[in-house]
């Protein structure tokens, strides 16, 4: 069984608080670390009314929840990682941002075994390792939004993670947190983006041509082939600006047209019409 007990979250956007979510309905003890007090505020609000909709649901009892809820705290202190068995880094997928997460988790993580995981969706996790002075002891854990729903983890070891971390952390995320785990070369995309990413421009790029609507485009892909989304709502859903920023990781790692941004896609992010989490992209929200 698992001996992580003590998780530590850097970030509490939509996959940090989801991923704080799932660790504290499994029983650890959870901190999650944020830069500011509003941004901690808001992380913590999204996690309550998260938990809510669960027990609305019938997948919580009233007190399941309300002992998750009791398990996590926020703090803008990143030195309270010190004592943490395993760390997952969540901030939003920007290369440099990540780096200073890892030289500073490097610093203050006491335990030279701690798992220090990176939940980045296309970045090589060996750049991040880099960071640190510990590279054995990082490893991918890229969980998928809404982390409290989709099953899946994808893990992927660097070429200087130890077999020992990757076990830990396959444990963790199977044994304790019930997730399927799937094995994946560090390579920019791993396997869902890899082949995801490429269909998601694809849309963006139908869209530009105007070769339909945005509407239609989706609802081509629900109603012709059964997917739940189509693939404009799901860039919504994953927000527009990570959609660019994994497609340019792709195309700077690959060099393949099919993993370029379309200019559409830039000047969306440009105004800030981001998707869901800013109520207008492709489609517009409530």
């Amino acid at each position: 069984m698992t001996d992580v007990e003590r998780v530590g979250i850097v970030g509490c956007g939509l996959m940090g608080s989801g991923i704080a979510e799932v660790c504290a309905r499994a029983g650890r003890d959870v901190v999650v670390a944020e830069t500011s007090r509003s941004a901690a505020d808001a992380g913590l609000e999204r996690i309550v009314r998260s938990l809510a909709r669960a027990a609305a649901a019938g997948k919580l009892t009233d007190a399941e929840r309300d002992a998750a809820a009791g398990r996590i705290s926020l703090t803008t202190d990143m030195d309270r990682m010190a004592d943490r068995d395993l760390v997952v880094e969540a901030v939003a997928e920007d290369e440099s941002a990540k780096l200073a997460v890892f030289a500073r988790l490097d610093r203050i993580v006491e335990r030279r075994d701690a798992v220090l995981a990176t939940n980045t969706s296309s970045i090589p996790v060996i750049r991040l390792a880099a960071a640190t002075s510990r590279p054995e002891q990082v490893v991918g854990l890229h969980f998928f939004n809404p982390v409290p729903v989709l099953p899946l983890v994808e893990l992927v070891p660097s070429l200087l993670t130890s077999e020992e971390t990757v076990r830990r952390a396959r444990e963790f995320a199977s044994d304790a947190l019930g997730k399927q785990v799937v094995r994946a070369e560090d390579r920019a995309g791993f396997v869902v983006n890899a082949l995801l990413v490429p269909y998601l421009l694809a849309a963006v790029r139908m869209a530009q041509s105007r070769t339909a609507s945005a509407a239609d485009i989706d609802r081509g892909m629900t109603l012709g082939c059964s997917h739940p989304l189509g693939p404009l709502a799901l860039a919504d859903l994953i927000g527009l600006d990570t959609v660019q920023a994994i497609a340019r990781s792709m195309y700077a790692e690959y060099r393949e047209p099919l993993y370029a941004p379309p200019p559409l896609l830039a000047r969306m992010v440009d105004a800030g019409l981001l998707g869901r989490k800013t109520g207008r992209g492709f489609h517009t929200y409530s």
